[in-house]
């Protein structure tokens, strides 16, 4: 899927601009003359960035970034702004945007800043896929198989997890086994790093 870039701004004549300089360097372009019609028709699926006017009459960009933000969408963002806005900057960059450029913008500059943009949408999606393909096997798991990976990643042994659970250590050498080929790991080491980019194991167990 093409990377696609979603100016967002309520002048016409700034839109078209940017939106040339984008496609003349293979970008998909789409534009927004308000953030209501953004926020109406963005696909979060989409691999892209956002390009958003700091000043907007309806909902500024540090609004709609936070937005974002709070719908969990992890869209990269580039702000505009008729001037050099310091406090601004600081807010927008602290909040995750890319980068904060001012108008009238340098082609090379835009451009700098679409290409880490795009280095930034692929990272964050290759982090989201990996954590949802954890998450499917984690959920294949049953309850018990769940509770004996509990005390795996905690560094328990199969003895040890026996007597937490009050079973026998033949039972839970089954569970463990049956757990591992489910989480397709061979190793502890595995299925450590494994679910620690879920964030599986930082809790206190809880036991039935």
């Amino acid at each position: 899927m093409s990377f696609s870039v979603f100016l967002v701004d309520d002048d016409p004549g700034v839109l078209t601009a940017l939106s040339r300089i984008v496609r003349a360097f293979g970008y998909d372009s789409r534009t927004f003359l308000s953030p209501s019609d953004f926020l109406r028709e963005h696909n979060p699926a989409i691999p892209g960035c956002a390009i958003l006017d700091l000043t907007m009459p309806e909902v500024n960009g540090l609004e709609l970034q936070q937005r974002l933000v709070q719908a969990d969408i992890k869209r990269p963002i580039i702000f505009l702004s008729g001037h050099a806005d310091i406090p601004a900057s600081v807010r927008a960059m602290k909040a995750g945007a890319i980068d904060f450029l001012v108008k009238p913008v340098r082609r090379d500059e835009l451009l700098s800043a679409i290409a880490r943009a795009e280095e930034h949408d692929a990272a964050a999606r290759a982090t989201a896929n990996r954590q949802e393909a954890i998450n499917n096997r984690l959920s294949r798991l049953t309850p018990r198989e769940r509770q004996v990976l509990d005390h795996v990643v905690l560094g328990a042994l199969n003895k040890q997890i026996a007597a937490t659970l009050g079973t026998v250590e033949k039972t839970i050498k089954v569970h463990r086994g049956r757990m591992m080929a489910k989480m397709e790991v061979r190793s502890v080491a595995d299925l450590v790093r494994m679910v620690e980019q879920v964030g599986v194991g930082s809790q206190p167990l809880q036991h039935r």
